[in-house]
């Protein structure tokens, strides 16, 4: 019985010890950091440079389809104003004209939206992987352990977005 309590207190000793030694492992303090992606999409020089880019690509298209928009509705408008005096062949033929007109100004700017939206994800993209890289450059460089993109909270002291701007705006 002696034997067996010589034991147990020995493996406590040793699990103590173990627990002792492990300590300063454990002490070691995480370092962790928090990067604002939505701030680097909107603030950062390549992303205002992106989005001038969207802008002077498609601002052609937009002003047609303004203008088309502008027409279609002069002409619904005129429409209704000579509609009580109009024959009905003259009313249906000037109303089927109108539909195909909308029709054609619908299908316009849908696929207007889809091409920006295309673009701007293809841009978007390719500034979110330059803003990872240097993101994994910071953390190396700094020897960070973690680095999160979305949080419900932060404190400013991990926020490392100023860096990432910093760096992305330099990057050539």
């Amino acid at each position: 019985m002696k034997r067996k309590i010589r034991y147990v207190t020995r493996l406590l000793a040793l699990a103590l010890l173990a627990a002792i030694a492990a300590t300063p492992l454990a002490a070691q303090e995480l370092k962790v950091g928090y990067v604002n992606s939505e701030r680097i999409l909107r603030d950062s020089n390549p992303a205002k440079a992106a989005t001038a880019k969207l802008e002077q690509e498609f601002s052609k298209r937009d002003k047609e389809l303004q203008d088309m928009g502008a027409k279609l509705k002069a002409a619904a408008d005129k429409f209704e104003k000579d509609a009580p005096v109009l024959a009905e062949s003259e009313r249906a033929r000037r109303q089927r004209e109108l539909t195909e007109l909308d029709r054609d100004f619908q299908r316009r700017q849908r696929e207007f939206r889809e091409d920006l939206n295309q673009r701007r994800n293809e841009e978007l993209q390719s500034l979110l992987e330059r803003a990872q890289r240097i993101v994994r450059q910071i953390a190396e460089q700094e020897k960070y352990d973690l680095i999160v993109q979305d949080a419900v909270y932060f404190s400013a002291r991990v926020d490392i977005t100023d860096k990432v701007l910093r760096s992305l705006n330099n990057a050539k």
